[in-house]
């Protein structure tokens, strides 16, 4: 069977699997098998031979599983998952945005930029988008519409708010990233955090102009405050801080690798919470289960993916398309929006991880063969990724501050107040592709 066609099929067949909603990681993994061994049980020009087809493929099949469970720098997946776990149920994650609430409290909107804020702080922490926008929309949302906030400005500033885990360090979608690429996952980190920053002061941007054209959607916050109150606040907020101090500049400062932060920042969470009380032993085992769901999640979908890559690179996809963009003499540029439109569109049906790694294996060819940096790339890509969980009909954080925020919130209303986020999100993408030194600015001067 003809290679090419193969690969063809098989990228076919997983996207058709993926509109019937069978799991990400069973569709690349059954789909990445299937094909090895036709590839080698009915080779181009010859006869069909089922055992060497079956050798094969299980042997690509041993040999990724034992390099899989041999790499090291995933081991940073579960120590990063537990620190936010623990910080969670700690209640360290929602300290910033306590503290940012009494600050803020007389602002225009203060409680939505509070919001937006909090969130930051919790991407800070935790890494996740999808667990940002479910904490934080299970405290905040309410809030805001009990203080009389429109449905829209209060949801849809959390949902956006959420997306800065997809960003900013750590982040579970730079770490896989790093990983299938090979490329720095410290200096990843290192090149979200200035784009991280951009996004989340356009995002409290568009609160601003929000509440200024139209204040009704956000009245004055009424609460007295008493003496005291911002300092008490503020020095709250300071486990928060340390945790991302240790993950941020211990690996800019050559202090830590990546691997060691995410250890020592999940231990020292977990003696924070001790100390201060907040950390119970039923909420510990319950940090630990959490882990142990997600993490297994997380790697299934890894494992079916560095089958589907080993698929791949034997049929030349890959070279073929960079072939077909060498005769076509088409500039950087348009290969690059092309890849983004791709992202774009993949992101309103598919969840982040389930893009990331589906694409991969043909994005990353291109890229190179370009000479970009895969540092800026990653940064893009993750960007996309962070778009796509707000944009319909699947935005999934959408869909999170609906399942709740109960059945009193309108999806429609949510996905309207996204729209005015939408266009800053549009504006950042764009300075980030034309000035890559807003990524690698910081990497670039790491020790």
């Amino acid at each position: 069977m003809d290679p090419f066609l193969l690969g063809i099929c098989g990228f076919a067949i997983v996207i058709i699997l993926l509109a019937l909603r069978v799991p990400i990681a069973f569709c690349l993994g059954s789909v990445a098998v299937a094909c090895t061994f036709l590839f080698y049980a009915w080779p181009h020009g010859g006869e069909f031979n089922g055992s060497a087809g079956w050798r094969s493929a299980t042997t690509i099949l041993t040999s990724n599983s034992y390099d899989f469970v041999h790499s090291f720098e995933l081991t940073m997946v579960p120590l990063f998952i537990l620190l936010s776990q623990v910080a969670y149920h700690a209640g360290i994650t929602t300290d910033i945005y306590n503290s940012a609430r009494v600050w803020l409290a007389r602002v225009p909107g203060g409680l939505a930029i509070a919001s937006i804020l909090g969130c930051g702080g919790f991407s800070a922490i935790t890494g996740s988008s999808v667990a940002c926008a479910a904490a934080m929309g299970r405290i905040c949302t309410p809030e805001m519409l009990k203080a009389g906030y429109g449905q829209r400005l209060a949801t849809s500033s959390v949902a956006v708010g959420g997306t800065l885990g997809s960003l900013i360090p750590p982040s579970v979608p730079f770490i896989l990233y790093g990983i299938f690429t090979e490329t720095s996952i410290s200096k990843l980190f290192l090149a979200g955090i200035l784009p991280g920053i951009i996004s989340l002061i356009g995002y409290i941007i568009v609160v601003l102009i929000w509440v200024k054209i139209n204040p009704s959607e956000a009245p004055r916050f009424s609460e007295e405050k008493k003496s005291g109150d911002r300092r008490r606040a503020a020095l709250k907020a300071w486990p928060a801080v340390l945790l991302f101090l240790i993950i941020v500049v211990g690996i800019y400062g050559g202090v830590f690798t990546t691997t060691e932060a995410a250890g020592i920042s999940a231990v020292t969470a977990v003696f924070l919470g001790v100390m201060m009380r907040r950390l119970s032993f039923a909420s510990f085992i319950l940090s630990l289960r959490e882990t142990a769901y997600q993490t297994a999640m997380i790697f299934m979908i890894v494992f079916g993916a560095k089958i589907f890559v080993s698929f791949i690179s034997l049929t030349g996809v890959s070279p073929w398309l960079i072939a077909q963009v060498q005769a076509a003499n088409v500039s950087d540029w348009i290969v690059i929006a092309i890849l983004c439109l791709m992202f774009l569109v993949l992101g309103m049906f598919l969840d982040p991880i389930g893009i990331l790694l589906l694409t991969l294996p043909v994005s990353i060819p291109l890229v190179e063969n370009m000479g970009l940096d895969l540092i800026w790339f990653g940064v893009i890509v993750v960007k996309l990724l962070e778009i796509g969980l707000i944009t319909p009909p699947v935005g999934l954080n959408a869909f999170i501050i609906k399942a709740v925020g109960g059945k009193d919130i309108q999806i429609h209303s949510i996905f309207a107040g996204i729209s005015r986020f939408l266009i800053v999100e549009v504006v950042i993408l764009v300075m980030l592709l034309l000035f890559p030194i807003l990524s690698l600015l910081i990497p670039n001067t790491m020790y």
